[in-house]
């Protein structure tokens, strides 16, 4: 498959944007089942907590192999080994004995659950060139951002009709569709001629030359912050709908419809104004967005007239409207500041966003959402962390970066 400027073929985005639903579903579909595990096995809410952070953790660590690995070995090897082995691990979480057993079978879930979701990334800029790109990646960001709402619902719907087991039954499942349409209908998009020598040195060497390049260095801490302020109320999402709005389990749309709907809104919005208004000035305007509705959002919160529903819920969709305005700039920024080593650029950028996330559903979200303005601070000071960085950013480059034909000149020098 070549480069093309044309409109995306529809399979080959599905496919990419299943790809990426892998992570969501494997983190918010047990979100509804926290009740029933705490019940079944007497572990507290703190404890059930680290069956995000773990898998999280073991996410990050092992993102910084999956890129170098379809770097050096072709994309759909990596993608069709990890997607085989987390169907088999997903098994391994619903035989589960105890808590003990079901963490060490989440952090393999965790280990092999980026496979896709990482490599596809790299794989739209193997195929996709200029405002394509960013065309591209907001579509299959639209169709990504579904999956954190539609998530929590089936695993509802599942607890509805079974047990908490049956929801890895689901998961496995869908691994194993992924891995049928993986392997008969999605091309490789990284040729041999492409590809880097294979060798632990120059894995290492490959994701050492991201991490060190200082523009590189930016983007994916701005990228991470850029998310935090919305991931702090995913992963908070039991203790958010249960303890501080006093819903059950089958009420988790109440948060995850509004919030993923700013997302796919503000992907679809990305694409459109893709080649019409700058990346610096559509990320910038992402940003301000994003600050308005964290604002927004933290006033409701201290006020007692309007810290029920809809209020708790009403500003979040503006939150994530913003930062899906943002985010497939900042994605294929990164991308083409190493347009040889695009595995291993989405591997940095994917790793520093996990540890963040593993240590904000871990520690950050049991210690703030005690209460509805603790979340709403963390949310607005995660935005503004974001948006100094990114003006930081662009200050030091003195350049608009990312348009995808305007990042491939981008070629900083300073340090952070």
């Amino acid at each position: 498959m070549n480069r093309s400027k044309t409109t995306p073929n529809a399979l080959f985005l599905a496919i990419l944007a299943g790809l990426g639903m892998v992570g969501p579903f494997s983190i918010d579909t047990i979100f509804p089942a926290f009740g029933s595990l705490g019940a079944e096995w007497g572990v507290s809410e703190f404890a059930l907590q680290q069956l995000v952070s773990v898998y999280l953790l073991s996410f990050a660590a092992m993102s910084l192999l999956h890129g170098p690995l379809s770097d050096a070995l072709g994309r759909r090897p990596v993608i069709i080994a990890g997607t085989i082995l987390y169907t088999l691990v997903s098994i391994g979480c619903a035989l589960s004995p105890n808590l003990t057993v079901l963490l060490v079978f989440r952090a393999l879930q965790g280990m092999t659950a980026g496979a896709g979701q990482i490599v596809s990334r790299a794989m739209v800029r193997d195929v996709y060139s200029d405002d394509q790109a960013q065309r591209t990646m907001s579509h299959i960001a639209m169709i990504f951002g579904l999956a954190p709402a539609l998530a929590p619902i089936v695993g509802g719907w599942i607890l509805g009709v079974g047990n908490w087991r049956d929801i890895f039954w689901f998961l496995a499942a869908f691994g194993l569709v992924l891995l049928v349409l993986v392997q008969f209908w999605m091309p490789e998009t990284h040729p041999s001629q492409d590809r880097t020598p294979f060798s632990v040195e120059r894995l290492t060497g490959s994701l050492l030359q991201v991490w060190r390049n200082p523009s590189g260095r930016r983007l994916a801490f701005t990228g991470m912050f850029n998310f935090a302020g919305m991931f702090l109320y995913i992963s908070s999402a039991p203790l958010f709908v249960v303890k501080l709005l006093g819903k059950g389990e089958q009420d988790f749309w109440i948060l995850f419809v509004p919030l993923i709907s700013g997302m796919v809104v503000g992907s679809w919005a990305s694409g459109q104004l893709a080649g019409r208004i700058s990346g610096r000035r559509l990320a910038t305007l992402g940003y301000v967005i994003s600050a308005v509705g964290a604002l927004t959002n933290l006033v409701l919160s201290l006020l007692p007239s309007t810290q029920g529903l809809p209020w708790a819920v009403a500003a979040l969709p503006v939150l994530s409207f913003g930062i899906a305005i943002a985010f497939p700039i900042l994605t294929l920024a990164m991308l083409d500041l190493f347009p040889t080593l695009r595995g291993a650029a989405s591997s940095v950028q994917s790793f520093v966003q996990l540890l963040a996330n593993a240590a904000i559903a871990g520690v950050l979200a049991p210690m703030l959402a005690f209460s509805l303005p603790g979340l709403a601070v963390g949310a607005l000071v995660m935005v503004a962390i974001a948006w100094s960085l990114w003006q930081w950013h662009l200050h030091v480059t003195h350049q608009e970066p990312p348009t995808t034909h305007e990042a491939a000149a981008y070629e900083p020098t300073e340090d952070m």
